[in-house]
This record gives C-alpha cells, structure tokens and sequence, in this order.
C-alpha cells in the first residue's frame, strides 16, 4: 500500500497520498502453533526483538542532518536504527533501517510522545511523514503540537537494505504484454515472466527474502520504538500499514499507547495474501463504476458520454486502439490500467485521470502518452519504482503460503474477471511470482487481542477499491475495545488524509487525549471531487 505509486506499478494496496506484551514473550503469541519446533521459533524470535531492542534502547539514534538527496528539509533530522535480519539470530548480520523525525511543534508539557507512520505498500516509504509539519499540512496541525512525527524505510525499502529483483530500466520499460491474455501462448508467456521474476529476486536479493516478512517488519518497529526511548508505541498505519499495525498489535500489545489503523486489510489468516487480491479485483470494478457515473454526470466538462456505459464504452475503444498500436508507441493496455486505477484508488485522481481521457477523445493522444508513458531519464524514480515492487513481492510470498497449481490460478481468475474485468488479470499476474517462490513462505500470525491492547482507532470507507470495507469489520471483531469509524458511501484510500471534520476532529480527539465515542461512529462521505 504506497503513498505515490509509480507508473508502472499495475497493483499494490497503496495509501492516501494527499495512503503496529505484557512482557515481550508473553505478548509474541502468533498463531497456533504446526509443531513444538515451530513453537520453538517463534520463542527465539520473541527473545530476538527483545534483545534488539534492548540493545538500540541503550544506542539511541544518532541525529543529524538528512542527506541531501533524501529531499527532506531541516529541520526533519535523520538516522539509522541496527535490526537483525533474522530474530531467532539476533547476534547474527545486523541491516540498518533509516528513520526520520521532526520534534513536536508545541511545549514541552504539550509533547505526549513519537507518532510513527507507516503509508502501505508493502514496499511504501514512511520519510516523508515528517515533512506533512514542514509543508504545513492543515490536518496535523493539532497533532504535530504534541507529537514528533517519525517515519522510517522498512526492511527492504529504500535506504533500509533495499532488495531488487530486477534492473530498473528494464522493470519500467514499455510496453508490456495486454494483461488480458487472448489464448493459451499469452498465458504461458505471462508464467514464464513471473517464474523469471521470482529467479530474479533469488539472484538479486536472495539473502533477504526468507526474512521480508510483516512479522519482522513489526519487530523491527518495536525496536524502532526502543531506540527512540519511547516506552509505548504511538502509530498511524495506512493500508498495508494496517496489517503491520494488526500484526504489532498482536506480537507486542503491552507496548501500545494510540494506534490508529486507516482503510484496513483484513487480517484473517485465511485472506494473507492470495484471497485479498481477489478481494481486491472486485472491489477496484466497484469503484471503477464510481468513477465512471461520476465522469457522465460531469459530461459538460468531459465529453465522454451521459452514461457509465457510455463511458464504459469509450474506454473499450481506447484499450482496444492501444492493443493493436500503442500510443506513442509505448502506451499499450498494461500502461493504461497502471495509470487509471489510480482513479478507483484515489478521489484526487478523478479529474486529471478524466481529463487526460477527454483531451485523447478529442484528438489529444500526447497528453494520455504523458501521463501513462515511464520515463527512462528518470533513472531515481525507477529505481524507487523496481524496489517497491521487489518489496510488495516479497512481503507478500514470504508471509502465506500460496497455491503452486496454475490451475488454481487460472480457474479463479477466468472467473472473476468475467464480472470483474478492469483489474483482474493484471492484478494476477502482479502476484503469480509467489506460486513459484524461491524462498520459504510462513504461516500468518492469528491477529486477536492479548494482554495489554488498549483501544485502537479504526477508520474505513465502504467503497475502498485497494482494502474492501470487510476488513476493517474483521479487524474490528478482533481487536476488543477497538472503535471503527465509517465514511459511507465514499472510496478515496487513506481515509485520514482527506478534508472530513467528522474524521478529523475524532482523529485528533483519540490521538490528543484517547477519548474514543462510545460507540462506533458513521461519517458522511467527504465531498465530491469537482471538474
């Protein structure tokens, strides 16, 4: 789930641009158990972070300045923070995890603490948090008074022992297949890239991939929290951040003060990973049909018809015009859904995407090939691009098991993309690498509550696109004394980083003093985006 997807992704849960013991061991209770041996693992592992974080509690974070080609401005202060790479070695290889913050904009008698961030991905960077007190962001001005906001990249991302599976400039080159195969050749030849990509990430990071899991991830945030000197977490998880939240939540609840938890993955065991993309197929048809009624009602602006099927119908033409020739030669069916689901994803998406649509009806192809083409000067934002996906991959193989049988694949995508055809198999062959996984695949952690969870803040639209609303209801069973708070009728991921006083002014109140209504709470939806 990442804040700003780069082009050439095709489909990762992503956040709101603007999109987690009682004693340690005690609280690292994961699910039950297949055998004594796998019990004796998790053990090693809750000793591990223990260790580790004793150990950065009494190391700290050396502050300085950012390097200047973070693009974080002063005075956002930098450092790193030692992890292990494997919990049940943590005398073993260390990474280093790069963190940021800003102090607190209030007193001293105001400051309550460390906020940290996670936007999503998995393969998100967290950096740039800081930075929504720098720019002023008028949603965390309250907030920014009591806490320092700290981000950080996870394992894997960024300046945190970033892996690869592939060269860059190759991961974003165009254009890519259709992904909507045409027979049986298209099909082999979208299992032959997957297969070569999942090699791919062996060659090129083949050390980390048994250890890119949400557990560690969660490990490592509690030696984050350690580090910082804080004795209890506060944190604000976005999306894919969600999970990470849920799962820190279960592994360490003694260790929460505030956890705010936006647009959610379902936690069920059950859903990690293979069924939430299916989920997910659906969900993205649903509110890809939000945008299209939202186009024909604003026809005055758009021209692209008076209906969704009008519309609809437009955008069948273009993908069917882009398959058999590319736009500019680059633009093909890949690159246009990379670049309109940003529309189901994001409410501030609706107009540039309806626009740079209407422009290409009206005979205005360059500004479509703008918008959706990768550019190859751009070697940094590549580079930024590859890694995310190499991340979302990883993540997502290593902390489930997934089918290994193409038939299971291919029975279950024939059939959801009949009725859910705008993401389906791009979404599929997006995660196929994980049926040929080169590294070990985990069970998922039994998310519940334990000894120690306080209340935990959940917020959800029920037309999400990215995190289909049952997941924060699934969260919501699990946590006990959790508070879910609905935006009805209303899709835009990363809830918390829209303008809705009925949200905000709750965000604020738990994050300010841990007041909680005393019920669940349904908010209007924010309002529409205007042409």
């Amino acid at each position: 789930m990442r804040e700003n997807k780069p082009k050439s992704r095709l489909l990762a849960l992503s956040s709101a641009g603007a999109l987690v013991t009682a004693t340690l061991i005690a609280g690292a209770v994961t699910a039950p158990a297949a055998s004594a041996d796998s019990r004796h693992g998790q053990d090693r592992e809750a000793l591990g972070a223990a260790t580790a974080a004793d150990r950065a509690a009494k190391a700290g974070i050396d502050w300085q300045d950012c390097p200047a080609d973070w693009g974080l401005e002063k005075p956002i202060q930098c450092g790193w923070v030692s992890v292990p790479l494997d919990y049940a070695k943590p005398n073993g290889k260390q990474i280093k995890l790069a963190v940021d913050r800003i102090g607190n904009t209030g007193t001293k008698q105001e400051r309550q603490g460390a906020l940290i961030y996670n936007p999503g991905g998995p393969g998100g960077s967290g950096l740039r948090f800081p930075r929504r007190v720098t720019t002023k962001s008028a949603l965390w001005t309250n907030t920014a008074k009591a806490y320092d906001f700290v981000g950080f990249d996870p394992r894997g991302v960024g300046h945190s022992a970033p892996i690869s599976c592939i060269d860059p400039q190759e991961f974003v080159k165009a254009p890519k297949a259709d992904p909507v195969p045409r027979d049986e050749a298209d099909k082999r030849a979208q299992r032959k890239l997957a297969r070569e990509y999942a090699e791919g990430c062996a060659e090129r990071s083949g050390a980390m991939l048994p250890h890119m899991t949400t557990p560690n991830t969660a490990r490592d945030l509690d030696v984050i929290r350690a580090a910082l000197g804080e004795k209890k977490l506060n944190y604000l998880g976005v999306s894919y951040g969600t999970y990470l939240g849920a799962v820190y939540g279960t592994l360490f609840p003694g260790h929460i003060r505030r956890m705010i938890v936006d647009s959610v993955v379902d936690p069920a065991r059950e859903n990690i990973w293979y069924q939430a993309n299916l989920n997910q197929d659906i969900a993205f048809e649903r509110r890809w049909k939000d945008w299209q009624y939202w186009v024909a009602a604003n026809d005055a602006a758009f021209h692209l018809g008076t209906t969704r099927a009008a519309v609809q119908e437009q955008w069948l033409k273009l993908r069917a015009a882009a398959a058999k020739s590319p736009l500019g030669g680059v633009v093909g069916p890949a690159e246009l859904i990379s670049f309109f689901q940003s529309a189901p994803y994001y409410d501030s998406s609706w107009v540039p995407v309806a626009t740079a649509f209407s422009k290409y009806v009206a005979g205005d192809t360059q500004a479509l090939v703008d918008a959706a083409a990768p550019d190859l000067s751009d070697t940094a934002g590549n580079i930024s691009a590859e890694n995310g996906n190499a991340v979302y991959t990883a993540v997502e193989c290593a902390d489930a098991k997934w089918p290994t049988s193409w038939q299971t694949w291919d029975r279950d995508n024939t059939r959801l993309h009949k009725d859910y055809p705008f993401m389906t198999w791009a979404n599929a062959w997006m995660n196929l690498p994980c049926a040929t996984w080169p590294a070990k695949q985990q069970n998922p952690v039994e998310v519940g509550t334990h000894k120690g969870l306080p209340p935990v803040l959940i917020v959800q639209s029920t037309r999400d696109a990215a995190t289909p609303y049952e997941g924060a209801v699934s969260l919501h069973q699990r946590f006990k004394g959790s508070r879910l708070i609905t935006e009805e009728g209303a899709g835009s991921h990363g809830v918390t980083g829209l303008v809705n006083p009925c949200v905000n002014e709750r965000v604020d109140a738990y994050l300010l003093t841990g007041e909680l209504d005393s019920s669940d709470v349904t908010c209007a939806p924010h309002a529409t985006p205007k042409p």
